[in-house]
């Protein structure tokens, strides 16, 4: 007897959402558990019913993929995720990889092709184009925003949060979100992870 695979999916348009979800309920080997239009109700969907696979499209709001991804990659129950995008930019397929995602998807891929993916990565395999994966070794600082690179500096000169507010002419809110970005790029937990990580790589 085959196996049924779950499955949740999440698409920013009504439309597309509406065909992904028709083309995998009418195949017999996968059940659709849930469909969201942002991250967040994605998100809130695998924590209350685990699953085993997550079709994202690349450009979901309001997180994002890349950061879906991330907050999913260290759950033990977390779905093997598909991202999906438009076939424009080749650097989504390397970023999506990056990130944990277990394969990537063109939009525009024939309706057999995607549900073979999902097989695949259903029984443990990854599914991505061709690419040189000597690419996911660059540096991660390339990663950063201007603004990024110039709070992990005066980080690293012992600035305080009300400080780099001040010196940037932004509020604290906006200094604790552009620090948790640049966490999450680099991998860093907190500030003095960060403050180790700019005097290691500084050249």
């Amino acid at each position: 007897m085959t196996e049924i695979r779950s499955l949740i999916i999440a698409d920013p348009n009504t439309i597309m959402l509406q065909a992904l979800s028709d083309l995998f309920e009418r195949d017999k080997r996968f059940s659709l558990v849930a469909t969201s239009k942002t991250a967040e109700g994605f998100l809130e969907s695998c924590l209350r019913v685990p699953v085993d696979i997550g079709i994202v499209d690349w450009a979901i709001p309001q997180l994002g993929a890349e950061r879906l991804l991330g907050i999913l990659r260290d759950r033990p129950s977390a779905p093997r995720i598909i991202v999906y995008a438009s076939g424009g930019d080749p650097d989504v397929p390397r970023r999506a990889l990056a990130a944990g995602a277990a394969a990537f998807c063109t939009r525009d891929a024939p309706e057999q092709q995607l549900l073979d993916v999902a097989l695949s990565v259903a029984t443990g395999r990854m599914v991505f184009p061709y690419m040189d994966v000597r690419s996911l070794k660059r540096d991660p600082r390339e990663t950063l925003t201007e603004r990024e690179r110039t709070m992990l500096a005066a980080l690293a000169k012992g600035r305080t949060n009300t400080e780099l507010a001040a010196e940037l002419g932004i509020s604290i809110n906006t200094v604790k979100f552009h620090l948790r970005n640049l966490y999450e790029k680099l991998d860093l937990r907190n500030r003095s992870q960060a403050i180790a990580f700019y005097y290691a790589n500084e050249t």
